[in-house]
């Protein structure tokens, strides 16, 4: 036993060595051939290093604490059926490389929405990432700068899903609005992007102050694209906690 111990601890089989005691107690209870044996004694290392791997994509991903879809309330009417959410979390969109734009006042679901669908992109094998507009600005500002910001660009250049969160909420920087241009642009065909927002493609050129800059940005979002008009009151003002 202790010679086989050291063998995966020499191999860094981490998850075989924590259970290598209970695996070879239920061969020798089911009376395991050698094939049987050793596919359930890889299992285990398997499935420990994929949640493992699905643990750091999570992390990079920095989603808000409430992403869940299992959670979403179908009560709080807000625009999206039971069945166009069921249609989005099959991810055959992702699969094409579609772009969705999700649109709609301020507390209606936009950001969980796009929350949870990276997290079911993650959990599917998926490189994918959440962004507030203020992190990625700050990414575009710094990346030539700070090393921290230069890892985060190279994170969205490889994702195969980005969310933009709140996107055009405030005015941008003209040399800000190219860099996001050049980004949506690399990104364009060979990802998905999933911008969520309060303003509507016609008020863009008005926050970019760049009408055809506007147009060249959304011309590349809107290509393969599916609109998501969200609507209803705002379901934190509707649930408002207090301390009384």
């Amino acid at each position: 036993m202790q010679l086989l111990k050291d063998r995966i601890a020499y191999l860094n089989l981490t998850e075989i060595n924590r259970n290598i005691e209970n695996i070879l107690q239920q061969a020798s209870v089911e009376k395991m051939n050698l094939t049987d044996y050793s596919i359930k004694i890889f299992e285990y290392e398997v499935n420990y290093r994929r949640q493992k791997a699905v643990d750091l994509k999570l992390k990079k991903a920095k989603l808000p604490i409430n992403h869940n879809l299992e959670t979403f309330d179908f009560n709080h009417q807000n625009g999206i059926s039971k069945q166009q959410l069921s249609q989005l979390r099959e991810l055959f969109w992702l699969e094409q490389n579609f772009n969705l734009l999700i649109m709609g006042p301020s507390g209606t679901g936009k950001s969980f929405l796009a929350a949870g669908l990276v997290s079911d992109a993650i959990n599917n094998g998926y490189k994918a990432l959440f962004r507030t507009a203020d992190q990625i600005i700050q990414t575009l500002k710094l990346k030539d700068i700070t090393r921290s910001a230069t890892v985060d660009y190279k994170l969205v250049l490889k994702a195969d899903l980005l969310v933009i969160d709140d996107l055009m909420m405030f005015p941008i920087e003209k040399n800000v609005a190219n860099q996001l241009f050049n980004l949506i642009n690399n990104l364009h065909e060979r990802a998905s992007i999933i911008i969520t927002t309060n303003k509507s493609p016609k008020q863009w050129a008005k926050v970019l102050d760049d009408e055809v800059l506007a147009t060249a940005i959304l011309d590349r979002l809107l290509y393969r694209c599916e609109i998501i008009n969200l609507t209803g009151d705002s379901f934190r003002l509707k649930n408002r906690k207090s301390i009384f």
